[in-house]
């Protein structure tokens, strides 16, 4: 017998052995026993989901001797010559062939006789969207009213060229792209039928090139094992198959997070010299950062369908220890650069331009960190240091105003801070502190029990203020609504960020820890958060009216009807104090 290639030896001859289409499958299946099988059924998707198979199938179950039934027995003569695509009553049609409306004539000449042996007389017509506008004309009288004996079941990748005439006469089951596990795991039953040595991310390797199709995933595995012989390794398919090896993505990004222009640099020249198609390189590495920006942000589960178990561990540790803002810092950059470099005459030069930029892109920082780091460096300032070193000061010309002198530290990345705010050094040795400071410790040493709610509210408000600038600002309007034993309920108005930093598990430790301390016992602090409308939003709205104010003013009108002008554009001043 002739050799049988996997994609036909190992094709699917039950519902239950298709892959990755359940929701097909299970509607047929019910339809089939219901006795609720339209007359007229239209399959649509990708190629190698399966959509001939399941028709074939699906012809199987209300053609074969024990049926109709959702199992078809396969030992009838319906079931074997199906199988064998020589069935008698079962036809089936490419549509890019007999596209032509002779064709569809001939087909409904020949459905009005009854079928040779079987219950039903099925037309399985391939690439459907293949067909003529006189085809499908020629097509609609029979398909909405065709005899009792007739069924029609339609394939297409295309379904939108399609007439929509013809699309109202059919019931529609679109399939999906089988997910990269489901077809890994499918390939290696396969290659433990056949004694095939291969291992998992080799698979993933053919999985992830067959995007998502059961046939090109078995067609590629038959290629491979044709060529390659013996064990198989992921090297022999990266060779075979001239694809980018999925260790070169996760190298190329973990040199851009550690600053590594060399390595990256040596990668491209290796692939360059070795023949492989760079503009696909930077597809798939601006795919590789999507999808570490969707597993950053927690988005694993349902986005990353098409990345196998064992690559999502390993991107899951990759991206621990970057930010979020970061990583679209780099995501964004990378698409800007996508369509100059597909278009440039040297992919290579452009390619290397774009890591360019990205090596001078400063990591970007999450609120949470830049107000951290803020603090922390608020906090130097006041005691005249930062992490054991003076701050440095801004150059001051000769005759500016004392006031004007700003501090300036850096953050660990590297970024000069100034202060806005008025630079206040630390106090000399013997001198008495700030007098704030010092009604705060007065305040902390009187007896916490004798004081009311308020005014114990008021001092945990100060300490919070020097621990946390940030915390202390995000409650500003806030409340000590109930103090029990060692519980403390807060009421707080926020909105935006604000409320994003005091759900912090993080902050909600630290103020536990600061009224901890200031309480003298441990404590636990719960938030009875309401947001409040944006103080953003409120002045565009306060804008928006003075504008609207201003168009309507009598002043207004009567001046751009005496000099015969028009509105250019409306400027909200701000008074500062004064009166404009």
């Amino acid at each position: 017998m002739a050799y049988l290639v996997f994609a036909r030896k190992y094709r699917p001859q039950q519902f239950d052995e298709v892959i990755g289409q359940s929701h097909i499958t299970r509607t047929l299946a019910n339809a089939v026993t219901s006795g609720r099988l339209a007359h007229a059924i239209l399959f649509s998707g990708p190629r190698g989901t399966g959509k001939t198979t399941v028709a074939r199938i699906l012809a199987k179950c209300v053609n074969c001797e024990s049926g109709p039934t959702e199992t078809p027995c396969d030992q009838c003569r319906s079931c074997r010559e199906i199988a064998m695509s020589n069935a008698v009553d079962v036809f089936e049609i490419d549509g890019a062939s007999n596209n032509r409306v002779e064709n569809v004539r001939e087909l409904r000449e020949n459905a009005r006789y009854m079928p040779a042996h079987s219950p039903y007389k099925i037309y399985i017509i391939d690439e459907v969207h293949m067909l003529s506008d006189a085809a499908f004309n020629a097509l609609l009288k029979i398909l909405e009213e065709p005899p009792a004996h007739v069924l029609f079941f339609f394939a297409t990748t295309e379904p939108n060229k399609i007439p929509i005439t013809i699309l109202s006469r059919c019931q529609r089951h679109d399939f999906r792209r089988v997910q990269i596990d489901a077809i890994i795991d499918h390939m290696a039953t396969i290659c433990r039928e056949e004694g095939i040595d291969i291992d998992r991310k080799a698979l993933g390797l053919i999985a992830r090139e067959a995007d998502g199709s059961i046939r090109d995933a078995l067609s590629l595995l038959d290629q491979i094992v044709t060529c390659a012989g013996g064990q198989i390794t992921e090297e022999q398919i990266t060779d075979i198959l001239g694809i980018i090896d999925r260790k070169i993505i996760f190298d190329s990004a973990e040199a851009l997070f550690g600053g590594d222009m060399e390595t990256l640099l040596s990668i491209c020249d290796r692939l360059y010299s070795q023949g492989r198609h760079l503009i696909r390189f930077y597809a798939e590495l601006i795919e590789h950062f999507r999808n570490l920006l969707v597993m950053k942000m927690g988005g694993a589960q349902k986005a990353l369908s098409g990345v196998p178990a064992h690559e999502k561990q390993v991107m899951a540790e990759q991206v621990g220890n970057i930010s979020e803002p970061w990583l679209t810092q780099i995501l964004n950059t990378l698409f800007e650069d996508e369509w100059r470099i597909r278009q440039s005459i040297s992919a290579r030069h452009a390619m290397e331009m774009t890591f360019f930029r990205l090596f001078q892109i400063r990591p970007a920082l999450s609120i949470d960190q830049l107000i951290e780091k803020i603090d922390l460096l608020r906090q130097g300032a006041a005691t005249g240091q930062h992490e054991g070193k003076p701050p440095e000061y801004t150059a001051r010309p000769a005759g500016e105003e004392a006031a004007s002198e700003k501090p300036v530290s850096e953050t660990e990345t590297g970024e000069a801070v100034v202060f806005d705010s008025k630079y206040e050094p630390a106090q000399p040795a013997g001198q008495p502190q700030a007098k704030e400071e010092q009604s705060s410790d007065l305040t902390q040493g009187t007896n916490i029990a004798a004081l009311s709610t308020q005014e114990t509210w008021d001092a945990l408000k100060k300490r919070i203020a020097q621990k946390s600038p940030a915390l202390g600002a995000c409650l500003g309007e806030s409340t000590l609504t109930e103090i029990t034993n060692d519980n403390l309920k807060i009421g707080v108005r926020a909105a935006g960020t604000n409320v994003n930093l005091l759900n912090s598990k993080k902050n909600i430790a630290a103020l536990e820890k600061i009224c901890g301390e200031f309480l003298e016992k441990s404590v636990r602090i719960s938030l009875d958060i309401k947001e409040t409308e944006n103080n953003h939003l409120n002045q565009k709205k306060e804008a928006r009216s003075l504008k609207e104010e201003a168009l309507n003013h009598p002043l207004v009108g009567a001046a751009v009807k005496t000099f015969n002008g028009k509105i250019v554009d409306i400027k909200i001043l701000p008074t500062g104090g004064r009166t404009q």
